[in-house]
């Protein structure tokens, strides 16, 4: 299965870009940094730890995945050229033949400041175990530190078995949609204390908890 076919058939009328939270009617949007004053080592742990135990509460180990990384071109190739960087160090080398690669206009035209002319998508199915998660998530979440390794480009989780999205979008938290409550409701209930506030009456309202 291809990916525009998944998300045709399960998330129609979608657009694979942020702020997905807003663009689709189930979801939650986490946050990821914990509030308050803390040494840079202690909050960027906090950071990972969220991210990766809400990553490990919707993906099983046998379930099929794409993953989904966006890499804008400023003209140069130079993105385009070093792509498959952004994979090995995340996923066994044989897998790779498996790669696609989609030719995107921008994504964020309105935001062109830099010469970007368009989005190169390169996406991976495999299954969960076939990613070393760990160190992807942590490589997406020191874009925002300012720590190494790190992801520049925008990457997403599809789950084709669950049929979710997850996307660590920046600093702030990360969003997670599904085809019903029903398939993250759980995940609404276990972690209801790491909901952003500012969207939290949008959420609770979805999944008919609280009004």
């Amino acid at each position: 299965m291809q990916l525009n076919e998944f998300m045709h058939k399960n998330f129609r009328s979608l657009e694979l870009k942020p702020p997905l939270f807003y663009s689709w009617p189930t979801g939650i949007r986490f946050k990821l940094g914990a509030e308050g004053n803390y040494p840079d080592n202690l909050y960027a742990q906090g950071w990972y730890k969220r991210a990766i135990t809400l990553f490990e509460a919707l993906h099983s180990p046998t379930d099929e995945i794409f993953v989904v990384i966006d890499v804008n071109d400023f003209r140069k190739g130079k993105n385009l050229k070093q792509q498959l960087k952004n994979f090995p160090p995340y996923v066994k080398k044989s897998l790779l033949f498996k790669l696609e690669y989609q030719d995107l206009p921008y994504i964020f035209p309105e935001d062109d400041e830099e010469g970007v002319c368009k989005t190169h998508r390169f996406t991976l199915q495999c299954k969960t175990s076939d990613v070393k998660y760990v160190p992807l998530l942590k490589a997406i979440c020191n874009k925002e530190l300012g720590r190494r390794p790190r992801i520049f480009h925008r990457v997403y989780f599809v789950n084709i078995t669950k049929k979710t999205i997850f996307h660590v979008y920046d600093d702030r938290g990360c969003d997670l949609l599904a085809t019903s409550p029903d398939a993250i409701k759980f995940i609404y209930q276990k972690y209801d204390h790491w909901i952003l506030d500012y969207d939290r009456p949008t959420i609770d309202r979805v999944f008919n908890e609280k009004v």
